[in-house]
Protein backbone atom coordinates (compact mmCIF):
# COMPACT_ATOMS: atom_id res chain seq x y z
CA UNK A 1 0.00 0.00 0.00
CA UNK A 2 1.20 3.46 -0.97
CA UNK A 3 1.60 6.03 1.62
CA UNK A 4 0.47 9.52 1.30
CA UNK A 5 2.32 12.02 2.62
CA UNK A 6 0.69 15.56 3.41
CA UNK A 7 3.04 18.28 1.16
CA UNK A 8 5.28 20.11 3.58
CA UNK A 9 3.79 23.32 1.42
CA UNK A 10 0.99 22.98 3.30
CA UNK A 11 2.78 23.36 6.65
CA UNK A 12 0.94 21.28 8.13
CA UNK A 13 2.64 21.65 11.85
CA UNK A 14 2.59 25.89 10.92
CA UNK A 15 5.17 28.46 11.79
CA UNK A 16 2.61 30.38 12.53
CA UNK A 17 3.77 31.32 16.24
CA UNK A 18 5.82 34.58 16.51
CA UNK A 19 9.25 33.23 17.52
CA UNK A 20 12.32 35.69 16.01
CA UNK A 21 13.72 34.41 12.51
CA UNK A 22 17.19 32.23 13.21
CA UNK A 23 20.57 34.17 12.49
CA UNK A 24 18.83 37.47 13.82
CA UNK A 25 20.56 39.66 16.48
CA UNK A 26 17.77 38.95 19.27
CA UNK A 27 18.67 34.90 18.70
CA UNK A 28 22.70 35.37 18.57
CA UNK A 29 22.35 36.97 21.98
CA UNK A 30 19.53 35.02 23.17
CA UNK A 31 21.74 31.80 22.23
CA UNK A 32 24.83 32.76 24.10
CA UNK A 33 23.04 33.46 27.07
CA UNK A 34 21.34 30.01 27.05
CA UNK A 35 24.84 28.86 26.79
CA UNK A 36 26.06 31.02 29.71
CA UNK A 37 23.31 30.48 32.03
CA UNK A 38 23.96 26.39 31.15
CA UNK A 39 27.59 26.22 32.34
CA UNK A 40 25.59 26.28 35.75
CA UNK A 41 23.63 23.22 34.78
CA UNK A 42 25.84 20.74 34.88
CA UNK A 43 24.30 17.42 35.37
CA UNK A 44 26.93 15.75 37.92
CA UNK A 45 27.52 12.70 36.40
CA UNK A 46 29.12 11.63 33.36
CA UNK A 47 26.79 11.20 30.10
CA UNK A 48 27.26 9.21 27.21
CA UNK A 49 25.21 10.67 23.97
CA UNK A 50 25.84 7.75 22.16
CA UNK A 51 24.34 5.19 24.79
CA UNK A 52 21.55 7.61 26.01
CA UNK A 53 20.25 8.04 22.20
CA UNK A 54 20.67 4.32 21.67
CA UNK A 55 18.74 3.71 25.31
CA UNK A 56 15.66 6.29 24.53
CA UNK A 57 15.71 5.12 20.97
CA UNK A 58 14.83 1.30 22.30
CA UNK A 59 12.69 2.08 24.53
CA UNK A 60 9.93 3.61 22.22
CA UNK A 61 10.61 0.46 19.96
CA UNK A 62 10.30 -2.22 22.52
CA UNK A 63 7.12 -0.81 24.03
CA UNK A 64 3.54 0.00 23.10
CA UNK A 65 3.39 3.03 20.42
CA UNK A 66 0.97 4.46 22.59
CA UNK A 67 3.68 5.25 25.39
CA UNK A 68 5.16 7.05 22.79
CA UNK A 69 2.34 9.55 23.52
CA UNK A 70 4.78 10.76 26.71
CA UNK A 71 8.13 10.50 24.90
CA UNK A 72 8.19 14.24 26.01
CA UNK A 73 9.65 13.46 29.23
CA UNK A 74 11.97 11.12 27.43
CA UNK A 75 15.08 13.58 27.49
CA UNK A 76 14.39 13.82 31.47
CA UNK A 77 13.84 10.03 31.81
CA UNK A 78 17.21 9.19 29.78
CA UNK A 79 19.06 11.31 32.18
CA UNK A 80 17.67 9.75 35.16
CA UNK A 81 19.01 6.34 33.51
CA UNK A 82 21.77 7.23 32.89
CA UNK A 83 22.61 8.43 36.66
CA UNK A 84 20.28 6.06 38.60
CA UNK A 85 22.44 2.39 36.67
CA UNK A 86 20.00 2.37 34.12
CA UNK A 87 16.82 2.49 36.43
CA UNK A 88 13.72 4.75 36.08
CA UNK A 89 13.68 7.25 38.34
CA UNK A 90 11.43 7.38 41.72
CA UNK A 91 7.76 8.61 41.55
CA UNK A 92 7.82 12.07 43.72
CA UNK A 93 5.42 13.79 45.63
CA UNK A 94 3.13 16.93 44.75
CA UNK A 95 5.78 18.48 47.23
CA UNK A 96 8.57 17.67 45.88
CA UNK A 97 7.43 18.69 42.29
CA UNK A 98 6.20 21.85 43.24
CA UNK A 99 9.57 22.33 44.65
CA UNK A 100 11.31 21.22 41.37
CA UNK A 101 9.14 23.89 40.03
CA UNK A 102 10.50 26.82 42.51
CA UNK A 103 14.17 25.60 41.66
CA UNK A 104 13.60 26.03 37.67
CA UNK A 105 11.78 29.21 38.31
CA UNK A 106 14.96 30.30 40.09
CA UNK A 107 16.94 29.42 37.09
CA UNK A 108 14.92 31.07 34.24
CA UNK A 109 14.52 34.25 36.40
CA UNK A 110 18.67 34.34 36.38
CA UNK A 111 18.37 33.65 32.73
CA UNK A 112 16.22 36.42 31.98
CA UNK A 113 18.11 39.06 34.16
CA UNK A 114 21.17 38.20 32.25
CA UNK A 115 19.18 38.77 28.93
CA UNK A 116 17.91 42.21 30.82
CA UNK A 117 14.22 40.36 30.07
CA UNK A 118 11.12 41.22 31.85
CA UNK A 119 8.66 38.56 32.69
CA UNK A 120 6.57 36.99 34.89
CA UNK A 121 7.25 33.65 35.84
CA UNK A 122 4.87 31.41 38.13
CA UNK A 123 5.69 28.03 38.83
CA UNK A 124 3.20 25.07 39.89
CA UNK A 125 2.14 21.15 39.45
CA UNK A 126 -0.31 20.20 36.62
CA UNK A 127 -0.96 16.56 36.00
CA UNK A 128 1.84 14.99 38.09
CA UNK A 129 4.55 16.91 36.61
CA UNK A 130 6.07 20.36 37.46
CA UNK A 131 5.36 23.35 35.36
CA UNK A 132 7.04 27.23 35.26
CA UNK A 133 5.50 29.49 32.53
CA UNK A 134 6.95 32.65 31.45
CA UNK A 135 4.46 35.64 30.30
CA UNK A 136 5.15 39.13 29.08
CA UNK A 137 6.18 41.07 26.11
CA UNK A 138 9.71 40.70 24.07
CA UNK A 139 10.68 37.03 24.58
CA UNK A 140 9.75 35.52 21.36
CA UNK A 141 13.52 35.17 21.17
CA UNK A 142 13.35 32.48 23.82
CA UNK A 143 10.70 30.35 21.77
CA UNK A 144 13.14 30.25 18.84
CA UNK A 145 12.25 28.84 15.18
CA UNK A 146 9.65 26.29 15.58
CA UNK A 147 10.52 26.13 19.49
CA UNK A 148 14.00 24.89 19.11
CA UNK A 149 15.41 27.64 21.46
CA UNK A 150 12.32 26.76 24.05
CA UNK A 151 13.41 22.80 23.60
CA UNK A 152 16.86 23.26 24.43
CA UNK A 153 16.60 25.90 27.21
CA UNK A 154 14.20 23.27 29.10
CA UNK A 155 16.18 20.73 28.96
CA UNK A 156 19.11 23.23 30.65
CA UNK A 157 16.29 23.77 33.00
CA UNK A 158 15.96 20.13 34.02
CA UNK A 159 19.52 19.44 34.63
CA UNK A 160 19.54 22.38 36.82
CA UNK A 161 16.65 20.65 38.83
CA UNK A 162 18.51 17.85 38.49
CA UNK A 163 21.92 19.29 39.91
CA UNK A 164 20.48 20.30 42.96
CA UNK A 165 17.83 17.30 43.45
CA UNK A 166 19.59 14.86 42.51
CA UNK A 167 16.09 13.76 40.61
CA UNK A 168 15.44 13.41 36.91
CA UNK A 169 12.75 15.69 36.30
CA UNK A 170 10.12 15.77 33.85
CA UNK A 171 9.59 19.67 34.17
CA UNK A 172 7.63 21.07 31.26
CA UNK A 173 8.57 25.09 30.65
CA UNK A 174 6.50 27.40 28.70
CA UNK A 175 7.20 31.00 27.66
CA UNK A 176 4.32 33.48 26.49
CA UNK A 177 1.79 30.42 25.95
CA UNK A 178 3.49 28.88 22.65
CA UNK A 179 2.86 25.38 23.57
CA UNK A 180 -1.00 26.28 24.55
CA UNK A 181 -0.96 27.82 20.89
CA UNK A 182 0.87 24.70 19.14
CA UNK A 183 -1.44 22.20 21.01
CA UNK A 184 -4.22 23.97 19.11
CA UNK A 185 -2.57 24.03 15.57
CA UNK A 186 -0.83 20.45 15.92
CA UNK A 187 -4.95 19.51 17.27
CA UNK A 188 -6.21 20.75 13.42
CA UNK A 189 -2.90 18.87 12.10
CA UNK A 190 -3.89 15.69 13.20
CA UNK A 191 -7.47 15.64 12.26
CA UNK A 192 -6.59 16.68 9.31
CA UNK A 193 -4.52 13.35 8.91
CA UNK A 194 -7.02 11.28 10.49
CA UNK A 195 -9.29 12.96 7.83
CA UNK A 196 -7.17 11.71 4.84
CA UNK A 197 -6.63 8.39 6.37
CA UNK A 198 -10.50 7.58 6.56
CA UNK A 199 -10.76 9.19 3.07
CA UNK A 200 -8.25 7.45 1.30
CA UNK A 201 -7.46 4.23 2.96
CA UNK A 202 -3.70 4.87 3.40
CA UNK A 203 -1.27 5.94 5.93
CA UNK A 204 -0.48 8.86 6.37
CA UNK A 205 3.18 10.56 7.70
CA UNK A 206 3.47 13.94 9.10
CA UNK A 207 6.76 15.78 8.84
CA UNK A 208 9.01 15.46 11.45
CA UNK A 209 8.19 17.03 15.00
CA UNK A 210 10.00 17.33 18.35
CA UNK A 211 8.60 14.95 21.58
CA UNK A 212 6.25 17.94 22.41
CA UNK A 213 4.62 18.02 19.28
CA UNK A 214 4.37 14.29 18.74
CA UNK A 215 2.93 13.83 22.37
CA UNK A 216 0.07 16.46 21.39
CA UNK A 217 -0.89 14.18 17.86
CA UNK A 218 -0.45 11.39 19.27
CA UNK A 219 -3.66 12.62 22.03
CA UNK A 220 -6.09 13.79 19.21
CA UNK A 221 -5.50 10.54 17.15
CA UNK A 222 -5.76 8.24 20.26
CA UNK A 223 -8.92 9.46 21.08
CA UNK A 224 -10.79 8.99 17.28
CA UNK A 225 -11.98 5.31 16.57
CA UNK A 226 -10.56 3.52 13.58
CA UNK A 227 -7.51 4.88 13.53
CA UNK A 228 -3.61 4.75 14.98
CA UNK A 229 -0.97 6.86 15.22
CA UNK A 230 2.88 5.26 15.99
CA UNK A 231 6.24 7.39 16.08
CA UNK A 232 9.36 6.23 13.33
CA UNK A 233 12.85 7.70 12.84
CA UNK A 234 15.50 8.63 14.58
CA UNK A 235 15.48 12.07 15.90
CA UNK A 236 15.85 14.96 14.85
CA UNK A 237 13.62 13.31 11.99
CA UNK A 238 11.21 11.37 14.34
CA UNK A 239 8.07 12.00 12.80
CA UNK A 240 4.57 10.62 13.34
CA UNK A 241 2.45 8.53 10.85
CA UNK A 242 -1.06 7.93 11.09
CA UNK A 243 -3.03 4.88 9.80
CA UNK A 244 -6.35 2.85 9.60
CA UNK A 245 -6.54 0.37 12.58
CA UNK A 246 -7.15 -3.50 10.75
Amino acid sequence: MTDTSIPRAEQPIGDTDSAVPAGSPADAETTEAVAVAGQSADTGPARDDDDVDGDETDDETDEDEADDADDEAGDADVVGRASNGGKPAAATSDADLFRQSEIAADYVEGLLDILDYDGDIDELVSAGRPVVEVVGGRLQALVGQRGATLEALQELTRLAVFRQTGTPSRLLLDVGGYRATRRKELSAVAKNAVEKVKQHGEAVRLEPMSAFERKCVHDVVNAIAGVESESEGVEPNRRIVVRPVD
